[in-house]
């Protein structure tokens, strides 16, 4: 999905307005989203070594096209300090997750460089703008054909989901959406530089396979509308501390057939 080239859009079009989510709103999902759930037998490797990370990533086959992407670092507790740097890279798709813990790593793992910079591969998540930008402060690895969730499911399910373009939705919102499913978010400030916790790898797991699960959704929508939306509006690359298009020109976040719907009523003057 790195092409941004697509046929011009005719303004006499109707927009279009998918199927799904036109029954009445429904109750809260009960059962929690499970990576287990979409296939059992799904390898789960959680790396620390970097010699062992090549190794496993080498394997991968040229299918393994897209994957879900998703950081962790450890949390800071005293204001005024800094970030701490990334600690856990995630990456899932429906055979295999990576939980690879960079922190206890010797060096960077090559192979994983290569595939975050591979332009031919698909990496997507909600915050993925954040991540990208984080991974290269961090570490100085650029990334190629990131896909932003949000600004995907605003492409191509419009109709369900006003607001500004490039305004977040979370992730756990849009897996109850599309996959009526609780997503939970317990362990997301904990020390992800330790040895993780079976809770902990549950977590990351099910945050990366859901961005995975939700861009597959989500490609099924875009493949259906009579006129494909530019890549472009929704994926970028990250180098040298920009956000940059294929073509390595600056990138922002916009989508000319966006309908933000209407604009919240003004606020009423204080007496």
């Amino acid at each position: 999905m790195s092409s941004d080239t697509s046929s011009s859009v005719n303004p006499a079009t109707p927009r279009y307005i998918p199927v799904i989510d036109k029954a009445p709103p429904r109750p809260a999902p009960t059962l929690e989203y499970s990576w287990r759930e979409y296939n059992a037998d799904a390898q789960v490797l959680y790396i620390r070594d970097h010699i062992e990370a090549n190794k496993q990533l080498s394997r991968l086959p040229e299918s393994a096209t897209v994957f879900g992407f998703d950081l962790e670092w450890k949390p800071t507790y005293r204001r005024g300090d800094g970030e701490n740097p990334v600690a856990l890279v995630q990456l899932a798709n429906d055979k295999t997750i990576f939980l690879l813990q960079i922190t206890r790593m010797k060096e960077f793992p090559e192979k994983l460089a290569q595939l975050l910079a591979n332009p031919l591969v698909v990496k997507t998540g909600v915050a993925i703008q954040s991540d990208a930008k984080k991974i290269f402060a961090d570490w100085k690895i650029p990334m190629a054909n990131c896909v932003d969730l949000t600004l995907l499911v605003r492409t191509v399910d419009n109709a369900r989901w006003a607001g500004k373009y490039n305004s977040s939705l979370g992730l756990a919102r849009l897996i109850e959406a599309y996959e009526y499913r609780l997503l939970t978010k317990g362990a997301t400030r904990s020390n992800w530089e330790a040895n993780l916790s079976a809770v902990q790898i549950e977590y990351a797991c099910n945050d990366a396979h859901a961005g995975f699960v939700l861009y597959q959704k989500l490609a099924a929508l875009q493949a259906a509308m009579p006129v494909q939306p530019k890549a472009g509006w929704f994926t970028f690359n990250y180098a040298s501390g920009h956000m940059k298009d294929e073509e390595g020109f600056p990138w922002q976040p916009q989508n000319p057939n966006y309908d933000p719907g209407p604009p919240p009523p003004p606020r009423e003057p204080r007496e």
